[in-house]
């Protein structure tokens, strides 16, 4: 029996499990000590938030859409940077730009605020240049959104790859150094004091872009991702909604940004490389392509598995397993092999283009004793059914090699492999119609 629940029930299931998570987040955050092997949760759910919000972003552009691009990297390290150069203390720019003179930005706005309107201004001088950091990189996606969307499928992915390494390339240019700081290391800007806020921040962003793709503009966004000349013959716009969601998706991006940037303590444009948007976009095939939900799962589970889960092959020892085989790299090649196994048992991802629903989830878990119970029973038939395939295969191919074994050794006696038709001397004539 399907579990069938209101919209309020829903609602009211939703909050209490967001509730419960940030407390969870806060509490951890708070009380579990440094050293602890559990502190590393904390450090995963931080991290894998903000890879959660960027890969929701590019499952708009790429899932939603049907636009392949590869430019989240470039988009992320323009929010990180915007976000830091208005953020670092007055008194920390001399040894920050110690090689530009102190650089030109020697103020902090988060020290205005704070200055003016107490503890309020200091969360709030956090908050506007985040959210400056996701409006400039929307309109740098927009400028760019205006050549780059007429190119399609892979010229599309080509230009935007190379915009990113064109940006990395441009911020660690010296000439720029008095704002960017060249290529040495952004450092001493504000940062959050617990993990609750990136996992606030990612939640409140990715249920935005939820909201986007129920709406009229979603819908838009799926009928040119199915089919462009259809969705056109209908009246949508094509190149005003990829612009659309271009500028939505890089706006979340640059959020992200600045949430690594945070997360991280320094930044630096070397790590916003093509590897990075390779990871970002292998967590969006892994959890399905064409699934928010998917991309938050595959999210946190790429996040646990690179830096938790897999740490002690690199140590020599994993799961008190000693070898001398583990050695710094071997989690690297473990990862790769349990990223292949994912893509073969599950071809279009964890979720595939489905959402969490708590209907399925409640229908799930009320037929779980019962499925528990007939797993035996199943797992029976099942591989009785497949021992029946086996033996006609098998039967099927005996027959067939008797066959061609027949027709060998009639081919050796000079016998025909074949009864001719039989023929006939009368000749029938068809006369037209109308005679």
């Amino acid at each position: 029996m399907e579990v069938r629940l209101n919209n309020k029930t829903k609602a009211a299931l939703s909050a209490i499990a967001v509730a419960l998570f940030l407390i969870f987040v806060f509490l951890g955050d708070k009380f579990i000590p440094a050293g602890s092997t559990w502190k590393m949760l904390i450090t995963v759910i931080e991290k894998g938030s903000i890879y959660a919000l960027v890969a929701a972003s590019m499952n708009l552009l790429n899932g939603f859409t049907g636009l392949f691009s590869l430019g989240q990297a470039g988009f992320m390290l323009i929010g990180a940077y915007s976000y830091a150069i208005f953020t670092i203390p007055a008194g920390s720019h001399e040894k920050v730009y110690q090689y530009f003179d102190g650089g030109i930005i020697k103020w902090s706005l988060v020290e205005i605020l704070e200055g003016k309107i107490g503890i309020l201004g200091h969360y709030i001088g956090m908050f506007i240049p985040m959210l400056g950091a996701g409006l400039f990189v929307a309109v740098i996606a927009y400028l760019i959104g205006i050549p780059v969307l007429r190119l399609k499928s892979d010229y599309l992915a080509i230009a935007t790859l190379g915009f990113a390494e064109i940006i990395r390339a441009f911020f660690q240019w010296n000439t720029l150094g008095p704002v960017t700081n060249g290529s040495n290391v952004l450092r001493k800007y504000t940062t959050y004091g617990n993990a609750v806020f990136p996992v606030l921040i990612g939640g409140i962003s990715i249920a935005l872009i939820l909201l986007l793709i129920n709406s009229t503009y979603g819908r838009a966004f799926k009928a040119i991702r199915d089919d462009e000349i259809a969705a056109e013959a209908m009246g949508i716009n094509l190149f005003k909604h990829k612009e659309i969601s271009f500028v939505i998706s890089s706006f979340f991006a640059g959020i992200s940004g600045a949430l690594l940037a945070m997360f991280q303590t320094t930044i630096n444009a070397t790590p916003f490389n093509t590897v990075m948007t390779y990871e970002i976009l292998l967590i969006v095939v892994i959890g399905g392509i064409g699934s928010i939900t998917g991309s938050v799962i595959g999210a946190f589970l790429f996040t646990a598995a690179s830096e938790w889960w897999l740490r002690g092959l690199d140590s020599g020892r994993w799961l008190g397993i000693s070898s001398s085989l583990m050695r710094p790299g071997f989690r690297k090649v473990v990862f790769a092999v349990l990223i292949m196994l994912i893509v073969l048992f599950y071809a279009q991802g964890i979720m595939g283009s489905k959402e969490f629903s708590w209907d399925r989830f409640l229908t799930w878990w009320k037929r779980l004793p019962s499925n528990l119970k007939a797993w035996p029973e199943r797992h029976r038939a099942k591989s009785e059914a497949r021992k029946e395939a086996r033996a006609v295969k098998a039967a099927a191919k005996a027959k067939a090699k008797e066959a061609k074994a027949d027709n060998e050794a009639r081919k050796a006696s000079g016998k025909a492999l074949f009864t001719p038709l039989p023929m006939s001397d009368h000749v029938i004539v068809f006369e037209k119609e109308g005679k």
